[in-house]
């Protein structure tokens, strides 16, 4: 894919909101993402009254993915994130694997929730394919 074609890509899909994958309520609007030389994106998700995001996780083709998630804005109850293994977590910065820790959102009640959500994908290791890393 040319780099005109990908810019334009972009621009289609940047700064709108979209309807969430999991088809449970929530919205999400691509900010910035890029392939090189880290893949990364990054999104403003909301999550109006009543969403909920049941467990799940993200499998990626190779690598390991990491997801960063900055609670912006918290609704008056529920919309708990819940990740059995995170990396990281404190009550507004979650830190995770998506590909291996199964992760949902808890039913959103009284208000919405707003997250910065950053992810990215650390290209397989020779040492992840079974090889000896080089010493």
């Amino acid at each position: 894919m040319s780099f005109a074609t990908e810019l334009r890509n972009y621009f289609s899909l940047a700064f709108r909101w979209q309807r969430g994958r999991q088809g449970t309520g929530y919205d999400k609007m691509l900010l910035l993402t890029a392939r090189w030389p880290l893949p990364f994106d990054s999104y403003l998700i909301r999550y109006p009254e009543g969403s909920e995001i049941p467990p799940h996780t993200d499998p990626v083709q190779a690598g390991r993915h990491y997801r960063l998630n900055i609670v912006l804005k918290s609704p008056r109850s529920g919309g708990e994130f819940v990740c059995a293994t995170p990396i990281f977590a404190t009550r507004r910065i979650k830190l995770f694997r998506p590909d291996s820790c199964e992760h949902s959102v808890t039913r959103v009640v009284g208000g919405s929730r707003y997250v910065f959500s950053l992810g990215w994908v650390l290209r397989p290791h020779r040492s992840d394919a079974g090889e000896m890393p080089p010493r």
